[in-house]
């Protein structure tokens, strides 16, 4: 149990790490400075109820995106309360997309949940609920 219990903990430390690094703005480059772009989330959105197992469309509002992007690539990570999951939902697209489809996580049912939208910064949806059996 306690190696499960530091295995956990080294993960959670390891992906607290890994988005601490993917969100640091990127130098300047020779063509010139570039923009942080944070889009707002569309959906999911307040009062949304998702079931483990479905996919759904995660969405955001790319109209107001600058020309010159710090960081294109993005990441869709799960939030539950106030606490960043290490449930990387989609990862390595094209943040101007505008929308990507997710599997929703195999989690404990609950109605605080929240998406963050990583790519120049983080940006959350409004909390939403999750359903399905209780597995624990």
């Amino acid at each position: 149990m306690f190696t499960l219990v530091r295995a956990v903990l080294a993960f959670a430390l390891f992906a607290s790490w890994l988005q601490a690094v993917l969100a640091a703005p990127a130098p300047y480059e020779v063509q010139g400075k570039r923009d942080v772009f944070v889009p707002p989330v569309l959906y999911p959105r307040s009062g949304t109820v998702w079931t483990k197992g479905q996919r759904h469309n995660v969405t955001w509002d790319t109209s107001n995106a600058p020309t010159q992007i710090t960081n294109k690539q993005g990441i869709v990570q799960l939030r539950k309360g106030d606490t960043a999951t290490p449930l990387i939902l989609a990862a390595d697209f094209d943040i101007l997309l505008g929308r990507i489809e997710v599997t929703v996580p195999w989690v404990v049912p609950g109605s605080d949940y929240s998406i963050v939208l990583f790519g120049d910064s983080g940006n959350f949806s409004p909390t939403f609920t999750i359903n399905g059996p209780d597995i624990f």
